[in-house]
């Protein structure tokens, strides 16, 4: 089994010894997510920092969160998830977003200053999505053949690098055209996401034009076409278009919001906000409600209307269960 296989959206399992099967194997009637209901009038700060993956969400959370509070602030910085574990652990935000799960020594970091870990929080399923052109007519590409795109190490198998378009049987126009690629940079969550699971740990080529934002990444394919990059689902636009992948072979699956919420998108995760929560005590009034927001109704509406995927329900209950609300 891949290093993907093995991980897909149950990574933050492993992580943090909480969850112990997938979704599909919860898999049941789906139930409504109750709206959202405020409380007496709040005020005060609150501050993000971290994913560029879930920039879009937290903006739109936050717009619509200050309509039913509308004398708080939310500042929100999307630096990269990299930058969300320092933020966190030096009280610098109230929400570290990351589109990967927080690595052990990370963990071990806030650890050592506050004698507990962070808590992660499940917000959202993301697909990374692998962009070419829209005039590009590739009918699917596996992961031994991205590695070969992609990395210098080959650590995946593949026998020899692919660096031309006809290396994967396209013709005509496209016989003769060098692959360009794009993604993002080493702080990125997605990038180190890609790393991790795609390149089976090997390093990026140096000409991997690395970008700073996922919507950079996806806008730079969209003008190019010998263009091929990944970046989030949620940032598929016009110009571009999706990529069917697999882990082997020819079975490829599209990256949608069907595919990402059963598991069967071997490139399927899910979005984090980490917190400083110490064991039995509750989350501050502010980060709380914002919380309860995302998990309302109206919180997963928004992550399906920004092209992402809602958590399913019972996932919903197993987050607000362990952070008692």
């Amino acid at each position: 089994m891949s290093v993907v296989a093995g991980m897909r959206l149950w990574i933050a399992a492993l992580a943090f010894s909480v969850f112990s099967t997938s979704v599909l194997a919860h898999a049941e009637p789906e139930v409504e997510l109750a709206s959202y209901k405020p409380i007496s009038s709040i005020s005060g700060n609150l501050s993000s920092m971290g994913s560029d993956t879930l920039s879009n969400l937290m903006t739109v959370w936050a717009e619509e969160f200050k309509r039913y509070y509308p004398s708080i602030n939310i500042e929100i910085q999307a630096a990269g998830s990299s930058t969300a574990p320092t933020a966190l652990t030096e009280a610098t935000t109230q929400f570290g977003t990351m589109s990967r799960p927080m690595r052990a020594r990370e963990i071990e970091a806030f650890e050592r200053k506050y004698g507990y870990k962070p808590s992660a929080i499940r917000v959202a399923i993301d697909a990374l999505a692998i962009y070419v052109h829209q005039d590009n007519p590739l009918e699917g590409l596996s992961f031994e053949q991205l590695d070969a795109m992609f990395s210098r190490t080959l650590l995946c198998g593949a026998p020899a690098p692919i660096t031309q378009w006809t290396q994967l049987g396209l013709a005509g126009i496209w016989q003769h055209r060098d692959i360009q690629l794009f993604g993002r940079n080493s702080v990125s969550g997605t990038y180190g996401f890609f790393k991790e699971n795609v390149l089976c740990n090997g390093d990026f080529l140096p000409r991997l034009n690395e970008q700073p934002g996922s919507a950079s990444v996806v806008q730079s394919v969209s003008t190019s076409l010998n263009a091929i990059g990944f970046s989030g689902i949620g940032y598929n636009t016009s110009g571009v278009r999706s990529v069917p992948i697999s882990e082997s072979g020819t079975e490829y699956v599209e990256a949608n919001a069907v595919n990402a919420a059963s598991g069967e998108y071997p490139l399927s995760r899910f979005l984090y906000i980490y917190v400083n929560k110490e064991p039995g005590e509750p989350l501050a009034e502010l980060e709380r409600e914002f919380i309860r927001f995302i998990f309302s109704k109206e919180g997963q509406a928004i992550v399906a209307s920004e092209g992402y995927v809602p958590l399913p329900a019972f996932v919903v209950e197993q987050e607000m269960q362990r952070l008692g609300l």
